[in-house]
């Protein structure tokens, strides 16, 4: 070896010199290796709000939702992962079995639990009580515990059971060609909507029975033939899981087909097990937070009772915490024409203070009753004129009818809402028994204490209490409800249930019929909707987009807003304590906490990452690493960089990734000029490092120089005459929309990695400042001292010792360029300001001359 070997700038250089053209598109494939990935993190850290959001619970879904956004959320995280294993394919492999194990994690909670089709497929009636309502469902568990355990006579019968439904759902994968249906339904698409639960009905009638379940279905018809002693017909009445749960009512969500003969038997059964999927009924699941998978359709084949009166009966008052009376609502003929609100009622209210007594009496004119056809099914007939107007029970019924409610109470423990009906020969049947949903009216008002004004409309009954102020939107037919507007006053004919599916949207209903014990009040009081009900002339009254105020508590409505009686509710979380909320919060216990919080923690490391978070926090920062840090040498960045010619002392090496630089600008290999730079963060950060020329080092006071003295001594990397680690070039690593500036200032170190552009979401700027020529606290107190700056500038702050991080993301182009002027000012004006942070003078001087100078930037 010469002795010229030993000094180093004679020392030779063996390495082929690099190609520009190679070296930078090694770089260009790698820059888009990296940006993919942080496309990636910013659409994994937007679904992962959304899910935070979705957790509060304001707003309604189902599982088909959690199920996508859980996927949405697994398949970006695999793309970060796949990038990363791009940029550097022999270090990070493991993350792809972390990912798995996580992934199965996630699976548990919200995949469909496989049933074993255990059980019963046909279960007779006199078998049926409360401890069989998860092979029977509430609805008839409850009715069948009623007549065993209190002795009241209910329809004779039998139950197609939970077993049954899902052995005929488990058949050539109809569920699972269902589920596929549904998970790519738009929910907010009511149009679509229809279009699915029209073809995911017709699918499950259109398929055969197994031949084991007809065969149970007749064999079940004909014990209960060989009990009456003749042919019957049939009630066919759906018993879902979830129905008639306290607070879950599904009032009128579901089919029931009535007067069904044996020859119709098996096609009616599959009706009402298709009716789990009408539109009502699916709005209905996802509004109140149910899981599809968990509501089996069982189905009551009961013996039709034909009554001389019927209806409904309240042994609480649902919106009147505080009125104990029992309420009762009967109509002549089948209770049908009380839960659908197609006729008037007659209503008795039942003191209950020790002896019952009639104390209000309410008679309706009615006109017409439904009955029993002769051959199949109901009919609806004319009333003689003599009855329309006589009392379809008397006060003794009336009060056997409140006793029942009484004992069922006392019984079951809530406040109960009953079917009933009485025959000509005066039995009592029980229909149906469920939990009453009451509601605390807190804002119940009069109107002659507000100084209202005149209303449009008055009269009426309250069906759902409370106001509600919108747009009117008549419903005349089915193909109305399709169009109807978020916040919309829906205006009917008929308070039918099938208009529920619109509860989620509107602001309050306006129905010329229809009665407090109908179906689509029960369901408007649980979605906390004001409804008004037997307002004679709304229809004609009121015209579309009309805005409109209605008062259901003080049967009133009004035009445009009133002021008096609009209050600013709190927001009702629809989804708390729902089984889709809950099957959300246990897979976010997998996806949303972070517990890699350190990169220079031992713990930072793909096996200890315990959640999708931290396997994007582990990529992120290895990708930075990667393509900014140990991953590219020094000879491909100098071989792929043109020097910035500018009026500065400074040097600035520029590397293009790919439309950073206008093509004039690309003629000269070697340098390149700024306003051939065509990266807006490039331009954003140069206009804010160049906008306020920089007056030099502030004036230092002795303990200061000696601070700066002292730990030059001590620390080689700050002798600027020598080769260290922190002799390196500034470099700028651009693109069209990115930029990455890696620069030393004086003695201290800066970083800045940005994305801005159109994609709003996209957009972040990332800052890292390190160092300084003083001793560790001065340097700690100006890391500080920035980061207080930025964080009143709306940056994520993070300090660690005198290693300062921050955070921008998620504004526009204008907004983000404002703040990476900021940014570059910075970097020009806090050079050597470690040196004077203990006076505290001069660092509020400081201060407000910077927040001054940011003004140009405005």
């Amino acid at each position: 070896m010469s002795l010229l070997d030993w000094i180093p700038f004679f020392k030779k250089n063996d390495k082929p010199k690099l190609d520009p053209e190679e070296a930078r598109s090694m770089l260009t494939t790698r820059y888009n290796q990296f940006r993919q990935l942080i496309q990636a993190n910013t659409k994994t850290h937007e679904h992962i709000a959304e899910l935070e959001e979705a957790l509060r619970g304001f707003h309604p879904y189902g599982m088909h939702y959690v199920r996508a956004l859980c996927t949405r959320i697994s398949i970006s995280t695999y793309k970060m992962i796949r990038h990363l294993n791009e940029l550097n394919p022999e270090s990070y492999s493991i993350l792809f079995d972390r990912f798995k194990e996580i992934q199965e994690l996630i699976a548990q909670q919200i995949e469909p639990v496989q049933f074993s089709g255990e059980g019963k497929l046909v279960l007779d009636f006199d078998q049926v009580g409360r401890d069989q309502a998860d092979l029977c469902g509430p609805k008839m568990a409850m009715l069948g515990e009623a007549g065993k355990s209190l002795g009241l006579k209910i329809p004779a019968g039998f139950m197609v059971t939970t077993a049954a439904f899902r052995k005929f759902m488990a058949q050539d994968g109809l569920q699972g060609e269902i589920d596929r249906i549904i998970q790519a339904t738009d929910f907010d698409n009511r149009d679509e909507v229809f279009q699915v639960s029209s073809r995911v009905m017709q699918l499950i009638i259109s398929t055969e029975f197994p031949e084991d379940i007809s065969t149970a279905i007749m064999d079940g018809y004909n014990r209960l033939r060989a009990l009456l002693g003749h042919e019957a017909k049939l009630a066919i009445r759906s018993s879902a899981l979830g129905e008639d749960v306290e607070g879950a009512a599904f009032a009128g969500q579901y089919r029931s087909i009535l007067n069904v003969n044996s020859a119709s038997l098996i096609m009616a059964v599959k009706e009402v097990m298709a009716s789990k999927y009408t539109m009502q009924a699916m709005a209905y699941r996802n509004n109140r937070g149910m899981k599809d998978e968990d509501v089996a359709m069982c189905v009551g084949c009961i013996e039709m009772v034909e009554p001389a009166s019927a209806g409904v009966a309240y042994s609480r008052n649902p919106v009147n915490v505080r009125d104990e009376n029992i309420s009762i609502y009967s109509v002549w003929g089948l209770p049908r024409a009380v839960v659908d609100g197609s006729t008037e009622t007659d209503e008795f209210s039942v003191e209950r203070n020790g002896t019952l007594k009639v104390t209000e009496r309410r008679i309706a004119e009615k006109c017409d009753k439904y009955i029993c056809d002769s051959n199949e099914g109901i009919c609806r007939t004319e009333l003689l004129d003599s009855c329309r107007t006589d009392p379809s029970l008397t006060d003794e019924q009336a009060l056997q009818v409140a006793a029942v409610a009484v004992r069922i109470e006392e019984h079951f423990g809530p406040p109960q809402d009953i079917e009933w009906a009485l025959t000509e020969a005066g039995e009592f049947y029980l229909l149906q028994c469920r939990p009453l949903m009451l509601v605390d009216n807190e804002d119940e008002h009069s109107a002659d204490t507000l100084n209202l004004p005149k209303p449009l409309l008055a009269g009426g009954r309250t069906a759902s209490p409370g106001v509600g102020i919108g747009p009117v939107y008549p419903v005349r037919k089915s193909a109305d409800r399709l169009s109807f507007p978020d916040g919309g006053v829906m205006v009917l004919k008929q308070a039918s249930p099938n208009h529920a599916a619109l509860l989620d949207r509107c602001s309050a209903i306006i129905s010329e019929q229809g009665g407090m014990a109908g179906h689509l009040a029960n369901v408007a009081r649980e979605f906390g909707v004001p409804a008004l009900f037997g307002v004679k002339g709304a229809l004609e009254t009121l015209q579309e987009g009309q805005i409109v105020t209605v008062d259901a508590d003080g049967h009133g409505v009004y035009s445009g807003p009133v002021e008096p009686l609009l209050k600013e509710k709190p927001r009702k979380r629809l989804m708390r304590g729902s089984p889709v909320q809950a099957a959300l919060r246990s897979a976010a216990r997998h996806i949303v906490r972070l517990n890699l919080t350190d990169p220079e923690s031992p713990n930072f490391k793909p096996s200890k990452c315990k959640t999708y978070h931290d396997i994007m926090r582990y990529c992120h920062e290895m990708a930075v690493r990667e393509m900014f840090g140990f991953g590219i040498s020094d000879e491909y960045i100098m071989a792929a960089s043109k020097q910035l010619i500018c009026n500065v002392p400074k040097q600035f090496w520029v590397l293009d990734l790919g439309n950073g630089i206008s093509p004039e600008g690309e003629v000269n290999d070697r340098c390149v000029f700024m306003q051939h730079v065509e990266s807006i963060p490039m331009r954003a950060l140069w206009a804010g490092m160049q906008a306020v020329p920089w007056e030099g080092p502030p004036p230092i006071h002795g303990k200061g120089l000696m601070s700066v003295m002292f730990e030059a001594t001590m620390n080689p990397n700050l002798n600027i005459a020598a080769r260290s680690t922190y002799d390196q070039k500034n470099y700028f690593m651009i693109s069209k929309n990115y930029c990455c500036l890696q620069s030393r200032f004086g003695f201290h170190f800066c970083g800045v990695e940005s994305l801005v552009g159109e994609r709003t979401s996209e957009n972040y700027a990332s800052f890292q400042f390190k160092g300084g020529a003083a001793n560790p606290e001065r340097r700690r107190m100006r890391a500080k001292f920035i980061g207080g700056i930025l964080d009143e500038l709306d940056f994520r702050v993070r300090i660690r010792e005198d290693n300062m991080h921050a955070r921008l993301e998620g504004l526009d182009q204008e907004d983000m360029e404002y703040h990476l002027k900021i940014l570059g000012y910075l970097i020009t004006h806090t050079r050597q300001l470690d040196m004077i942070m203990t006076n505290a003078a001069h660092v509020k001087k400081y201060r407000e001359r910077f927040f001054k100078d940011f003004e140009i930037f405005n």
